[in-house]
C-alpha cells in the first residue's frame, strides 16, 4: 500500500525539516520574555517530529519487500531533466535499515538534551535539519541530490559542536568540517567526470554503466578520499576524538551512531558496485589500513584518560572491522559489515549516553575522577556493564555478531587478515574492561561522588530501547540479514560478473 504512494519517502525525509520550520516560526514570532515557553515548545516539537519520523521509518521497513534486490518506494521529480539530473529517492535492502537507525536514535538524542540550556530552539533546529540531511543521504538516487545531502549534513553538525560543545569546541568544529569537506571535494570532481562520461546522474543507471579500468582507478581514489575520512579510517581519523570530546552528548551519539556510517554506506553504494575492478585492485590497501586501525587505535584507546576519547578511538577500531568485511566481498563479510554498522550505531550511541549521565552530574569525563560508582549507582553500573560487554563483542550481544561475521568473511580471503582483527578483539577487551573497572568498581575515594544519584526516569526511558535492541540483535541476527540478503547477493553477483576472468 505504502509502496504505491510515491511521495512517502520524501515525506519521511522532510518531516524533521518541517519540525525545524515550525520551531523557527515559533521562535521568531514569540516574545523575548517568553523564553521558557520557547524552550519547552522547541523540545516538544523536536521530539514529536523525530517520533513521527520513527513511526514512518518503521512503516517503511514493515512494508519493504525483502525478496526484491532493487530500489523500492522510489520518488522521482523532474529537475534539470534535459541534462540527465533529477530529484530521485529510493531505498534498497542496504539503505533501509540505516534510515531506521537514524530515525531511532534521534528521539533519544532529543530526550538526552535536557542539559542544553542556551539557545535551545536553535539546538533543536540543528538536530532536525541534520536528521533530514542524513536520511536524505541514505535515500538519494541521484549524484547531485546525494552530494547536497552528504555535504549539507556537515553544516548542522559543525554548528552543534561549535556552539554547544566543550571548551575547545571551535577548534574541534573547524577540524571536523575541514577534514570532511576537503575529502569530499575530490568526490565532487569524480562525480562531474561520471556525468560527462555517462550523460546522467541517475545512480540506478550508473550502477549498470561500465567505466574504463583506468578511469575506475582515479574515481575510486576520489571517492575513497571522502568516505575514508567519514568512516574515519586510519590515518585520517584524528578529527574524530576531538569532535567527540567537544561535542555535546547527543552530538556524540549521532556522530558515532549515524555519521560514521555514511562512509561505509558510500563504499556499498558507489565504490564497490560502480568501480569493481578498482575495488578489487585496492582491496589489499583497505585490508592493511583496516588492520592498522583495529590494532593501533586500540592501543591508543588504552592510554586515554578521558572516557569519551577512549570510546571515540574504539569507534575507529570498530569501523576497521566494517571496511575489512566490505572489501572481503563475500556474503558473510558484507553482511557482517552492514550488521556491524547497525550494531555499532546502537552500542556506541548507548556508551556516549552512559558518559553523558555522569558528565551531567559531575561535569568531568576524566577516568581518574571516578571510582566506586557501583555503590551509589547500581542500576547505572549494570547498564554500563552491558554496553561495555557489547562493545567488546560478548556473545549474546549484537557486538559479537558483527565482529564474528566480518572476521569469518575476511578469513575466506586471507587468514592473516582475520588474525590481525582477532588481536583487535583482545585489545578492545583490555581497554574497555580496564576503563569500566576504574570508573565503576573499587571504593569511593572522591568525596564529590558521595552525593551522585542513580538513573532517573528519563534516563531509564532512553536506555531501555537501546538495551532491547542490543540483546535482540545479539540473539536474532536474521532481523538484519533477512532484509539485506537480496541486495547484498545482487551486489556480490554483479561485482564478480564485472571483474575480468582470471588468466588461464
Amino acid at each position: 500500500m505504502f509502496g504505491e504512494f510515491e511521495a512517502f519517502l520524501s515525506i519521511l525525509t522532510f518531516v524533521p525539516a518541517i519540525g525545524a520550520l515550525v520551531i523557527a516560526l515559533f521562535r521568531f514570532t514569540a516574545r523575548p520574555e517568553d523564553q521558557a515557553l520557547i524552550d519547552r515548545n522547541s523540545r516538544l516539537v523536536a521530539w514529536v517530529a523525530t517520533m513521527v519520523t520513527l513511526v514512518l521509518s518503521i512503516i517503511l521497513v514493515a512494508n519493504f519487500d525483502r525478496e526484491t534486490a532493487g530500489f523500492q518506494f522510489v520518488h522521482e521529480i523532474e529537475w534539470l531533466s534535459e541534462i540527465g539530473m533529477g530529484y530521485r529517492l529510493g531505498v534498497d535492502g542496504i539503505s533501509v535499515l540505516f534510515v531506521l537507525l537514524t530515525a531511532g536514535l534521534m528521539p533519544l538524542c532529543i530526550m538526552a538534551s535536557g542539559a542544553i540550556e542556551k539557545r535551545v530552539a536553535d539546538y533543536m533546529i540543528a538536530f532536525l535539519l541534520l536528521e533530514t540531511l542524513v536520511i536524505g543521504v541514505f535515500c538519494a538516487l541521484d549524484l547531485v541530490v546525494f552530494y547536497i545531502f552528504f555535504e549539507g549534513g556537515l553544516i548542522p553538525m559543525f554548528i552543534i559542536i561549535g556552539v554547544w560543545g566543550g571548551q575547545n569546541r571551535v577548534y574541534a568544529a573547524f577540524k571536523f568540517f575541514l577534514y570532511t569537506l576537503l575529502g569530499s571535494v575530490l568526490m565532487l570532481v569524480a562525480m562531474v567526470y561520471m556525468f560527462l562520461q555517462s550523460g546522467t546522474t541517475d545512480i540506478t543507471a550508473l550502477l549498470d554503466y561500465e567505466f574504463a579500468r583506468n578511469a575506475q582507478m582515479w574515481m575510486w581514489l576520489a571517492f575513497f578520499a571522502s568516505f575514508a575520512v567519514k568512516m574515519p579510517m586510519w590515518p585520517v581519523h584524528t578529527w574524530l576524538p576531538d569532535a567527540h570530546v567537544q561535542a555535546p552528548t547527543a552530538g556524540s551519539v549521532i556522530l558515532a551512531g549515524v555519521l560514521l556510517k555514511l562512509g561505509g554506506y558510500g563504499f556499498l553504494r558507489f565504490s564497490i558496485p560502480m568501480f569493481p575492478e578498482a575495488s578489487d585492485y585496492f582491496a589489499p590497501l583497505v585490508f592493511a589500513l583496516s588492520i592498522i586501525a583495529i590494532i593501533y587505535t586500540s592501543l591508543v584507546a588504552f592510554r586515554q584518560t578521558d572516557i569519551k576519547k577512549l570510546i571515540a578511538y574504539s569507534s575507529v577500531a570498530h569501523m576497521g572491522f566494517v571496511t575489512m568485511g566490505l572489501f572481503a566481498m563475500n556474503e558473510t563479510g558484507v553482511q557482517g559489515a552492514i550488521f556491524q554498522m547497525i550494531s555499532h550505531g546502537v552500542i556506541s550511541g548507548a556508551l556516549f549516553l552512559c558518559v553523558g549521565v555522569i558528565y551531567d552530574r559531575m561535569h568531568t569525563r576524566e577516568i581518574a575522577f571516578y571510582g566506586g560508582l557501583v555503590h551509589r549507582m547500581p542500576a547505572y553500573a549494570a547498564i554500563f556493564a552491558l554496553f561495555t560487554m557489547a562493545n567488546v563483542g560478548l556473545p549474546g550481544t549484537s557486538g559479537f555478531i558483527g565482529e564474528i561475521m566480518t572476521m569469518v568473511g575476511a578469513f575466506q580471503v586471507s587468514w592473516w587478515i582475520a588474525t590481525g582483527a582477532a588481536a583487535g578483539v583482545i585489545l578492545s577487551a583490555m581497554y574497555m574492561l580496564t576503563m569500566y573497572r576504574d570508573v565503576v568498581f573499587g571504593e569511593i575515594t572522591n568525596p564529590k561522588l558521595e552525593t551522585i544519584t542513580d538513573l532517573n526516569r528519563m534516563e531509564w526511558a532512553i536506555f531501555i530501547p537501546l538495551i532491547i535492541m542490543t540483546l535482540w540483535l545479539g540473539v536474532s541476527s536474521t532481523v538484519v540479514t533477512d532484509i539485506t540478503a537480496a541486495s547484498v547477493d545482487n551486489l556480490i553477483t554483479n561485482y564478480n560478473a564485472a571483474l575480468p576472468a582470471p588468466a588461464q
